[in-house]
């Protein structure tokens, strides 16, 4: 028997991987909420702190899971992320150093994240597999100068540079180089969105 097409290609992208586990965690959540509240209603609790409680739960939830809230992007200024790229662009020059953080000493790759980060006021991890952990996946279509661009191989990422747009970043790439802009030479790459 043929098979019959209705001209709809099933989503692959990873926003929609994405959306759909925000579908599930919000509908896990919303199961969680209605048990509780049964429980909750079902004990001798007064009913104004029964409200309070389920509020604090999900607002904690919310606030553990940022990917659950409708548009976590629009929360993060583009402005920090420009202006952490204008910071990375200044160390152009500065040698790499492994485990380097500063202009003095030099820089490798995660190092430069974090002191481009720090010097717009905000804190990110040392190293590049805690910096892609801390940050709000992105897809490619959605960045913007300052997002972080990490590099992977299997389920390791080993290197990051900061989105400069129009396929190039910021980088420190390896010993015996110098902070420079490059291109991203890569498609195996993610995107990040610092808080």
């Amino acid at each position: 028997m043929p098979q019959v097409s209705l001209g709809v290609k099933p989503p692959t992208t990873a926003g929609h991987l994405a959306r759909t586990r925000q579908v599930t965690f919000r509908r896990r959540l919303e199961r969680w909420v209605l048990t509780m509240t049964k429980t909750l209603h079902g004990a001798a609790l007064p009913r104004r702190l029964v409200t309070v409680l389920i509020a604090a739960l999900f607002s904690l939830t919310l606030a553990l899971n940022p990917m659950s809230a409708p548009n976590a992007n629009a929360d993060v200024s583009a402005r920090v992320g420009l202006n952490a790229m204008y910071i990375a662009a200044a160390q152009r020059g500065v040698p790499y150093r492994y485990g380097g953080a500063s202009p003095r000493t030099g820089f490798d790759c995660s190092g430069l994240a974090m002191y481009a980060y720090a010097r717009v006021g905000r804190s990110i991890p040392r190293v590049a597999q805690q910096q892609y952990l801390a940050t709000i996946r992105i897809g490619a279509s959605a960045r913007r100068q300052g997002d972080l661009v990490f590099f992977y191989t299997g389920r390791t990422v080993y290197h990051v540079g900061i989105y400069a747009g129009g396929g190039y970043m910021i980088d420190a790439p390896h010993t015996g180089t110098v902070v420079r802009l490059e291109r991203i030479w890569t498609s195996q790459v993610l995107y990040g969105r610092v808080r």
